[in-house]
């Protein structure tokens, strides 16, 4: 079954849940009281981070933010954005240093630094906060780390991708990992859409996590993995 036939079939959501297969160019929200926007592309690499990366992601957004201004019935947007365009701003994070929702990320670091996708999800934001104030929207962004978790669909998605690299033999891996359950983002997408005093900018991280961790719970659900296998910690 796929991810979007498992959502039929949960209680209450016939009559109340409506799933538009889209492109981005062209979305529609008619007779919607609320719109969550999550699609942005995410990839490992790119020759063309415009392409790829920043005009889907800002052009995207956009666009159903203005689909939705010309739909009365629409009450709120929830924007699903990203740890990315938050704490990538050259600031050193140190363990006194405690990020909330008042950091940016600094496209300008971004760029210089290659992090396309963190560019991208910051530009997108940007952009988003600055058409809903100009155009009355009532925007709430939500903010998660690595996303893990049960999947709805065959296919990997990115996230996963990170862990299963471990087994496949990769020799570096991005660390510390701010880690939260994709059950945890899927409640906080429904609170921040039917909790009427929920606003501005929500940060989704459930742990922050070491290598040395996660190599341990990966030999602990498969002994077979080697967590003494060097592998390279990087910082993100």
């Amino acid at each position: 079954m796929s991810g979007e036939g498992k959502l039929v079939c949960v209680t209450g959501a016939s009559g109340y849940i409506a799933f538009m297969k889209k492109d981005l160019l062209i979305p529609a929200v008619d007779g919607c009281e609320g719109v969550f926007h999550t699609a942005s592309p995410v990839f490992v690499s790119t020759n063309d981070p415009q392409a790829d990366f920043i005009d889907p992601a800002v052009k995207g957004t956009l666009n159903v933010l203005s689909s939705c201004i010309k739909v009365q019935s629409v009450k709120r947007v929830v924007v699903t954005a990203s740890l990315a365009s938050i704490v990538f701003n050259g600031k050193p994070l140190t363990p006194d240093v405690v990020v909330d929702e008042t950091w940016f990320s600094d496209p300008a670091f971004c760029k210089e630094s290659k992090y396309w996708y963190h560019l991208s999800k910051t530009l997108a934001e940007e952009a988003a906060w600055r058409f809903a104030k100009e155009n009355g929207i009532d925007l709430i962004t939500l903010h998660p780390g690595l996303v893990i978790g049960p999947l709805l669909q065959s296919s990997l998605n990115f996230s996963v991708e990170v862990i299963l690299n471990l087994f496949n033999g990769v020799q570096s891996f991005p660390s510390p990992y701010r880690l939260v359950d994709v059950r945890d983002v899927a409640y906080a997408h429904i609170q921040a859409l039917e909790v009427p005093t929920a606003s501005g900018r929500y940060l989704l991280v459930g742990r922050v996590t070491q290598l040395s961790e996660v190599l341990k719970v990966l030999h602990q659900h498969c002994p077979a993995f080697n967590p003494s296998r060097k592998i390279q910690s990087c910082e993100v």
